[in-house]
């Protein structure tokens, strides 16, 4: 005659069951969310974030530097904008960048 599993036991056979699936779920959302990254990265890349448009590489003092073909503006990555002004710290960019530090 097989015994009946007790309450607690079937609570914790429910509970492992339960953690089993949420470590699935997340899993399966962080593979998503890194799916979805990489299909943002391929469609955005190296375009305008103000209208879209294509954006080109220029050397300006040495640092390249991304600059919209349709709009004109001037896209900087990171540590580019210090390395520019370093070199000009009495000019213009200098002063842009004392206008933008903390």
């Amino acid at each position: 005659m097989p015994v009946k599993p007790s309450n607690k036991e079937e609570e914790h056979f429910a509970q492992m069951e339960f953690e089993r699936r949420k470590h699935l779920a997340n899993a399966l959302a962080e593979q998503l969310a890194a799916k979805e990254r990489d299909e943002l990265r391929v469609l955005h890349w190296m375009h305008c974030p103000k209208d879209g448009s294509e954006l080109l590489e220029t050397t300006l003092q040495g640092v390249k530097v991304d600059i919209c073909s349709t709009c004109g503006g001037m896209w900087l990555d990171a540590g580019e904008l210090d390395t520019l002004t370093e070199a000009d710290k009495s000019g213009v960019l200098g002063s842009f960048q004392k206008l933008f530090r903390r």
